[in-house]
């Protein structure tokens, strides 16, 4: 009786987990969707904010474009890792996934410098001394980071299980998932900061 038992409990979790690897995508897609809605009614708000007067207008720290730079390149690294274990290629796919940890890290020390070039300049994102074209500015690149952080936690596992070879060119579902949402958060940051360099 126990054999039997088992036995129905193996093909039980096997379904299972292929049902939460058929779901993984959709639900990323879904939490994506949800992101722009976000990031849509910011940049909207912004835009009726700004036409309502008492609007600040000032330069944009110019960090923000190595900052752009840095994303940008993030994006192609973590595309050779996408390309690299399609191959089996473990020791290039974990070496890409490095190189593109280590870039979103450098992204959000440029952000932080940006933060204080723009205090430097009087920009704060409250207290009597706040504008709030500053504030708009601020909560948009912080919300931004704060979906970054978790990105660089799909990054670091992503490398962990790649350094274990726990992925291979049949089963790299983990690498493909985290892949959509960095491409997401490059392009997502790029839109960003085109629509503040240009509407300010």
């Amino acid at each position: 009786m126990e054999e039997v038992k088992i036995k129905k409990e193996k093909p039980h979790k096997e379904e299972l987990r292929l049902a939460k690897r058929k779901a993984a995508k959709p639900l990323l897609w879904i939490g994506i969707v949800s992101i722009v809605m976000l990031f849509a009614g910011l940049t909207s708000a912004y835009v009726v904010r700004a036409q309502n007067g008492n609007w600040l207008v000032f330069q944009l720290p110019p960090i923000l474009l190595i900052s752009t730079a840095i994303i940008i390149t993030s994006s192609l690294t973590m595309f050779l890792a996408q390309k690299a274990i399609k191959k089996d290629n473990h020791r290039l796919t974990s070496i890409a996934l490095l190189v593109t940890l280590l870039l979103g890290f450098a992204f959000f020390y440029t952000q932080y410098s940006g933060w204080k070039q723009l205090a430097a300049q009087g920009i704060y994102f409250g207290g009597k001394f706040s504008n709030a074209s500053g504030s708009f500015l601020i909560i948009i690149a912080f919300l931004h980071l704060a979906h970054m952080t978790g990105g660089l936690i799909a990054l670091t596992v992503s490398l962990t299980k790649s350094l274990l070879k726990k992925y291979s060119a049949s089963d790299s579902l983990g690498i493909e998932l985290t892949a959509i949402y960095w491409h997401f958060l490059d392009i997502l940051w790029v839109y960003l900061f085109l629509f503040l360099y240009f509407y300010r």
